[in-house]
């Protein structure tokens, strides 16, 4: 039986809401869940675990995502992290050879940039992006390249549990997952 941890971090807010979450098909079973709110509650946990692994200067997180949809969301990332000095790079879809670094741009943020180098990487982020029905990438697929590059700390980035609608946690083991709710969104017009 293979385990994916949720974040628990002891050490922000005191008194978050806590508890076991476990689901009926078992061939993956959460250990524990941490609920938070809004960006900070997506980017302080993502910090806070790369830090947790020690990573240094240098060393390569890998995300993987699809152009345009996952992007934005890959720099936000990035952005999180920049001052940990590691070397984040872009994979769209799985195509390694069209790897991007994402790099700090002065008084704008992260931003994809210039193709990247060999990828060796420390860490690999998956975006729940991939997961989505219209998009042309299995399970299967995300995995091999995940064995690929044995020792990786993998990351799950998802929202509305995309990758448990979509069967990926039967697939994908996650050291770390982080699963965000856009709902509702709300539209005013005149």
């Amino acid at each position: 039986m293979r385990y994916t941890k949720y974040l628990v971090y002891p050490n922000l807010q005191k008194n978050r809401e806590m508890f076991i979450f476990s689901h009926s098909d078992c061939s993956f079973c959460m250990t524990q869940k941490e609920v938070l709110r809004g960006v900070p509650g997506i980017l302080r946990p993502f910090k806070e675990f790369i830090e947790a692994k020690g990573l240094k200067k240098g060393d390569q997180i890998v995300y993987y995502g699809v152009p345009g949809t996952c992007t934005p969301f890959i720099e936000l990332l990035g952005f999180a992290i920049r001052s940990l000095e590691l070397e984040q790079i872009y994979v769209p879809m799985v195509d390694e050879s069209k790897a991007r670094k994402v790099a700090a741009v002065p008084d704008v943020g992260m931003q994809v940039g210039q193709a990247s180098g060999p990828l060796k990487p420390k860490a690999i982020v998956v975006m729940g992006g991939l997961s989505m029905p219209n998009v042309p990438i299995q399970a299967v697929q995300v995995k091999a390249v995940i064995d690929r590059h044995q020792g990786a700390t993998v990351i799950g980035v998802c929202f509305m549990k995309m990758f448990e609608k979509e069967g990926w946690l039967k697939v994908i083991s996650f050291d770390c997952l982080i699963d965000a709710t856009i709902d509702p969104v709300e539209v005013t017009r005149r």
